[in-house]
C-alpha cells in the first residue's frame, strides 16, 4: 500500500510539472501592443521589421506588394493575421498573404483564409495564416519552417482596372503559440536562418570593428534563439522513468509473497 501511495504521489507530480508546458505563450507585453511600425517594405530586402505581438500598420495603394519581416523559433507555431481596409467604393478583389522563411521558401498554411475574395463596396478583408510548427533542425531537402526570419507578403491577386492604385490600409499581427516537447526533434541548427548581406554598411567602415556587417534582419526571440537540446520532453522522459521504476518495486512488492515454504504455518 505504501508503495502505491509513493506511486500516486508521483502521478500528481508529473501532472503538474506538464501543466505549464502545455500552456500557452505568455501574452505580448504592453508596450509592443502599443509600438508597432507604421510601414511596410516593398520587397524582401526592405522588409519592415515586426516583433510577436505588435500590430504593424500600413498605408498603401492596391497593387502595391507589401512585405514584413519577425523572428521565429524552435517548437513555436506562428499564426500571422492581416486586415485590409479598403475603400468605400471598389468592385470585387481577391487578396492573399503568403509566408516565406529564411530562405526565401514560401511555407505552406496549416490551416486558415490565406486567400479571400472581397465583395463589391465590402469594407475590409480578413486573412489568415496558420504555420507549422517551427522544428530546431531538419533535413536537407525538406521545406520545413526552421528558427530564424520569416517574411510576411500581402498584395490583391485579382482586381479591376479601376481600382487599380485606391489608397487602402493594412494591418498586420503575429503571435505564436508554444507546442511544447511534443515538437522536439534530436538536432539543432548551427545558426538560426536570418539573411545579411556581406557589404559592410558605409558607417561601419569608419569604426575599429574588423568585422561589421549590415543586416537585414536584426530582431530576434525576446529570450535569444532557444533551440537547443533542452526541452519538457526532458520532463516527461525523468518522470516517466521514476513511474517505471515505482512500478516495479510495487509489482515485486504484491507478488513475493510471504517466502514461507508450502505448507509450513506462519509464526506467531
Amino acid at each position: 500500500m505504501r508503495a502505491l501511495r509513493v506511486l500516486g504521489a508521483a502521478l500528481l507530480t508529473l501532472g503538474l510539472a506538464a501543466a505549464p508546458a502545455a500552456a500557452d505563450s505568455p501574452s505580448p507585453k504592453a508596450a509592443e501592443e502599443s509600438g508597432g511600425p507604421t510601414r511596410a517594405g516593398t520587397s524582401f530586402r526592405t522588409a519592415t521589421e515586426v516583433e510577436q505581438g505588435q500590430t504593424a500598420t500600413a498605408r498603401a495603394s492596391t497593387g502595391d506588394y507589401l512585405y514584413w519581416s519577425f523572428p521565429a523559433d524552435a517548437g513555436q507555431r506562428p499564426t500571422v493575421r492581416a486586415t485590409v481596409k479598403l475603400p468605400e467604393s471598389h468592385a470585387a478583389e481577391t487578396w492573399q498573404v503568403d509566408v516565406y522563411d529564411g530562405l526565401r521558401r514560401r511555407q505552406a498554411c496549416q490551416y486558415g483564409a490565406q486567400t479571400r475574395t472581397a465583395g463589391t463596396d465590402a469594407p475590409s478583408v480578413e486573412l489568415e495564416c496558420v504555420l507549422r510548427t517551427v522544428r530546431a533542425w531538419s533535413e536537407p531537402w525538406a521545406d520545413d519552417p526552421l528558427p530564424g526570419t520569416y517574411y510576411v507578403r500581402l498584395t490583391a491577386l485579382r482586381l479591376s482596372a479601376s481600382d487599380l492604385g485606391q489608397p487602402v490600409s493594412a494591418e498586420l499581427r503575429v503571435e505564436s503559440k508554444d507546442m511544447g516537447g511534443a515538437a522536439a526533434v534530436d538536432g539543432t541548427l548551427s545558426e538560426p536562418l536570418v539573411p545579411g548581406i556581406a557589404a559592410r554598411a558605409e558607417q561601419d567602415l569608419a569604426e575599429d570593428d574588423d568585422s561589421p556587417t549590415a543586416v537585414l534582419a536584426g530582431l530576434e526571440p525576446d529570450d535569444g534563439w532557444t533551440s537547443g537540446w533542452w526541452s519538457d520532453r526532458w520532463i516527461w522522459t525523468a518522470a516517466g522513468g521514476a513511474l517505471a521504476a515505482l512500478a516495479g518495486v510495487a509489482g515485486y512488492r504484491l507478488t513475493r509473497g510471504s517466502g514461507r515454504p508450502p505448507g509450513v504455518p506462519p509464526t506467531l
